[in-house]
């Protein structure tokens, strides 16, 4: 296999991969077209909340990183498009500007004419970060960037002279639309590294790697864009996420240190996200099964199973969301919430336009039942233990 030469170029270049390392990105290409045959090939019913809650999920941990902590009931909000529960905090204003931004990356990667270039990444921006002017939305940083150590004050990274940033992004939009990459996944990684190292935005420059990373993979059309993404992985790996960026970067700008450890770190995102979601969506199959022994066994009509699915996964029903899931006028969901309220199904909380339903004892447990094992695994370990080809795929 060709690899890219950008060694002369003034961005972070491709490392070369060992053959280890393409045994582990062979592993990667085999989960996502699992995950493709799963979840767009034979689609199920409760697909729509699978996607709405992944996106919910990336949602909340990419904006977690930056301090932005949302719950879960406040990321499904920005996904259904819904006021917030407890008022428009800058939180709030962070998570609604993502989903923007990562609904948009929805669209650019169906795009057939779709271009990298430097006037789409500082649209992306705008989307992110215009509740906040100081931010510059949609512009380049006007001046120095150094990124500090809140505990202790030190400076742990100098990003490149603002002088630099504009034919520093040109060339990573070059980079973007040239095809000879060694794989996506690579190529996202890189996306993300140079980026966020060149650090272009004067806030929200976390974000926006990120989010670009997730358009890189969704490119290629493998799966869907919200499958493609590490966000939510990188959410719960916080530390861990800071700890490689500082040992490539090494307090600033210098393209030459080689991305090898960076993009190892990216590969093994890549295996346990997608472990995450192969894992959850046997879990929705079976929490779906469940709910509808519930509506049989009730003699319940058919249109509650979603909302009752929703309950059982811990996303709060409303009696809007109800409407909207079940296509039926305020007065239908009123009758039928009461229902499933009277039959304990549902727990009710609050009074009035407060008012949200929460899963019964039943729901809760169908939930617990079907949890899977949790067990993380480092796809390169698997290869070192086992001396095997490849490690087991596992579910589905």
């Amino acid at each position: 296999m060709q690899i890219c030469n950008w060694i002369s170029s003034m961005i972070f270049a491709e490392p070369a991969l060992s053959a280890e390392d393409h045994k582990v990105l062979g592993i990667l290409m085999d989960q996502r077209v699992r995950l493709r045959i799963a979840t767009q090939n034979n689609p199920r019913r409760w697909y729509g909340t699978l996607r709405k809650s992944t996106l919910a999920r990336v949602i909340q941990g990419s904006n977690a990183i930056e301090g932005y902590n949302a719950s879960m009931d406040e990321a499904m909000a920005a996904v259904e498009d819904e006021p917030p529960l407890d008022g428009r905090t800058e939180a709030w204003a962070a998570i609604n500007g993502y989903r923007a931004a990562m609904t948009y990356i929805m669209q650019a990667a169906e795009d057939p004419y779709f271009e990298f270039n430097k006037q789409f990444l500082k649209s992306l921006h705008f989307m992110m970060t215009q509740f906040d002017l100081s931010a510059h939305p949609g512009k380049w940083r006007p001046g120095t960037v150094r990124v500090v150590n809140d505990e202790t004050g030190v400076i742990v990274y100098e990003a490149p002279d603002v002088d630099h940033v504009d034919p520093l992004v040109g060339e990573l939009a070059e980079y973007l639309d040239n095809q000879d990459h060694q794989s996506v996944i690579v190529a996202a990684a890189m996306a993300h590294l140079n980026l966020a190292m060149i650090h272009p935005f004067k806030d929200g420059n976390g974000r926006m790697a990120r989010a670009l990373q997730t358009l890189v993979l969704a490119r290629e059309g493998v799966i869907h864009p919200l499958f493609s993404s590490i966000e939510e992985w990188l959410g719960r790996n916080t530390q861990e996420y800071y700890n490689i960026l500082g040992e490539v970067g090494k307090g600033s700008w210098n393209p030459s240190h080689s991305a090898l450890p960076w993009v190892r770190f990216c590969i093994k995102a890549h295996y346990q996200q997608a472990n995450t979601l192969i894992r959850r969506y046997e879990e929705y199959e079976s929490i779906f099964e469940s709910v509808e022994k519930i509506i049989a066994r009730e003699k319940l009509t058919e249109r509650m199973t979603i909302p009752l699915f929703d309950a059982a996964l811990g996303i709060r029903v409303t009696n809007s969301r109800y409407q909207k899931e079940t296509e039926e006028s305020p007065y239908v969901a009123g009758r039928d919430l009461k229902i499933l309220t009277d039959s304990e199904i549902l727990i009710p909380h609050g009074e009035r336009r407060g008012r949200y339903y929460t899963a019964g004892t039943e729901l809760r447990e169908a939930r617990e039942t079907a949890r899977r094992d949790r067990t993380v695994l480092d796809p390169y370990e698997l290869l070192e233990v086992s001396g095997a080809e490849s490690p087991p795929l596992p579910g589905l």
